[in-house]
């Protein structure tokens, strides 16, 4: 009898380290929803079909045994899921860690966790990847090469390989901090993205001067007297039409006829007759 007892528990504890998730495990199930994160992108699911082929080989391995189970969960990630795609590996991450431990009893456990998540991390990942990152790194490489410089192409590069091998690595740890990773550090991950959102504030005013061109070569003559309009503007504050088109623009985006299409024509209208008069160069 005693026997039997230390038989079962011993086959018991090798289909507990059969459960467990390799290094080599998490890193394929976070590729495979990297390159597959908007696949079959759709408005009744959005992102589901690519967040159910990123963890279906940890489902088959946690309830292949169970065809009932995994038929459940393969139904259950196929529900409606929609988030920043970089923060997706993030809350895979913590998912699969919680199926490892309990199984098919914390189906609920998930559907409320991704619910959850998926809301709150895709502002925070919005508002740090697809602005701020591309704001700060594109300005820059954009005004280097437009000056002629190839560091501009390669910081570019650079700074995208980065951010595809960092979101790589959101997955794993994800799975190790768990849900302790967005309660402990959700209001160092708000006061991160302010700081970010100011950095990039400053970047991108920083070089409105040197992308933005924009003179006034009007002079204004009479009786001898000459003033030249961009020497008084000048003096005012160096770069003064730039930094006022650029306001004029931002404040056009914000009404509500007026889309990003619209606002570059009339840029371009207001270009071409202002200059066709000599007064903006």
């Amino acid at each position: 009898m005693q026997r039997q007892l230390l038989e079962i528990l011993k086959e018991d504890m090798m289909a507990m380290s059969d459960q467990k998730l390799t290094k080599k495990e998490l890193n394929t199930i976070s590729w495979r929803y990297i390159l597959a994160s908007q696949l079959n992108w759709n408005y009744e699911r959005m992102m589901s079909s690519g967040y159910l082929y990123g963890i279906l080989p940890v489902l088959k391995k946690f309830y292949g045994h169970d065809e009932t189970q995994l038929q459940d969960m393969l139904r259950t990630h196929n529900q409606f899921f929609n988030t920043n795609a970089i923060f997706g590996n993030l809350i895979m991450g913590i998912d699969v860690a919680i199926e490892e431990q309990d199984g098919h009893k914390a189906k609920e456990t998930i559907i409320a966790l991704k619910t959850a998540l998926m809301g709150s991390l895709a502002g925070v990942g919005d508002s740090l990847f697809h602005v701020i990152w591309g704001t700060i790194f594109g300005s820059v490489a954009g005004t280097l090469a437009q000056n002629g410089s190839v560091v501009g192409c390669v910081i570019w590069i650079i700074a995208n390989i980065a951010l595809l091998f960092g979101r790589a690595a959101l997955l794993p740890l994800g799975y190790k901090q768990g849900v302790k990773l967005v309660t402990t550090l959700k209001d160092k991950l708000s006061a991160f993205t302010n700081a970010a959102t100011v950095l990039g504030v400053t970047v991108i005013g920083a070089l409105i001067p040197s992308v933005v061109k924009a003179t006034v070569p009007f002079v204004y003559k009479k009786d001898g007297v000459e003033l030249v309009i961009q020497d008084t503007l000048d003096a005012i504050l160096p770069s003064l039409v730039p930094i006022l088109l650029v306001l004029l623009t931002y404040w056009m985006l914000g009404q509500k006829k007026l889309n990003s299409t619209r606002v570059i024509w009339i840029i371009l209208i207001l270009s071409i007759v202002l200059s066709a008069f000599g007064i903006l160069g």
